[in-house]
């Protein structure tokens, strides 16, 4: 069993007027088999708490705690979190020229295991995950993000975690300019992940369309940096019909 427990978060970010508050207390805990869901309207700090949580240096911790396992992710470097079992599959993924995707997945899974994957076995298992994500094994030798659809980066970005195998899983909005095809395919990537003994999966979305194909657990609604109701999956269908007016009317 693995707890991820976010405990009153305050974050904030330097602008040219000085420090600005995004993250006002938020407090979320995420156990093992457990899918949450964080939406919001733009602007509300859905995205500011995956990058806090994964290291990012924009975003300054100014209250609050994380912890994984009952280990202080905040005192971690950004390898040792990603070590400690936490992965963040970015909105944006970077473009990183000259390096395979190969190479890349290798690498990191060398990193994460603190020794080098069987070179056999390795491509047996990167093949393996590429298939499952509808991307021919030529895939894995063209430069990591470097010409990629939206899509196929997203593909990539759940190979990764396929093949990284974390604890808990912060896809920040995975579902952002894919097809419905692809969106399918990325969300049964997810759903296999998430299948597996002691996973957890912290999904960060805008709309409740991937939340047709990944059913979470509880659904929390942010706005202006706080949570600002939480509940079942009933929740995502208000949201649909209702939108988050009835949230911003009341918000600060």
């Amino acid at each position: 069993m693995s707890t991820l427990q976010i405990t009153d978060l305050q974050v904030s970010v330097d602008t040219e007027d000085g420090p600005k508050e995004i993250l006002k207390g938020v407090t979320l805990t995420i156990d093992s088999g457990e899918t949450h869901a964080i939406m919001g309207p733009n602007g509300s700090g859905k995205s500011t708490l995956a990058y806090s949580i994964a290291g990012h240096p924009k975003y300054t911790i100014t209250g609050g705690s994380v912890t994984l396992d009952g280990e202080d992710v905040l005192a971690m470097s950004v390898d040792e979190r990603a070590r400690a079992g936490l992965f963040l599959a970015m909105q944006y993924p970077v473009e990183v020229p000259g390096v395979s995707v190969a190479n890349f997945l290798r690498t990191a899974k060398t990193a994460i295991d603190g020794e080098a994957p069987k070179l056999r076995t390795w491509v047996k298992d990167v093949n393996g995950a590429l298939e499952k994500l509808n991307l021919d094994s030529s895939f894995s030798a063209r430069s990591v993000n470097e010409g990629f659809s939206g899509g196929e980066k997203k593909r990539h970005e759940i190979a990764q975690l396929e093949l990284l195998d974390p604890k808990v899983a912060i896809l920040d909005e995975t579902d952002s300019g894919l097809d419905i095809d692809a969106l399918k395919v990325v969300s049964e990537g997810v759903n296999r992940f998430r299948e597996r003994e002691g996973k957890g999966v912290l999904l960060i979305t805008h709309y409740t369309r991937i939340l047709r194909y990944i059913q979470p657990d509880r659904v929390h609604v942010f706005v202006d940096g706080k949570v600002a109701e939480s509940g079942g999956p009933e929740l995502a269908d208000k949201l649909e019909a209702e939108g988050y007016e009835s949230y911003l009317s009341v918000a600060p």
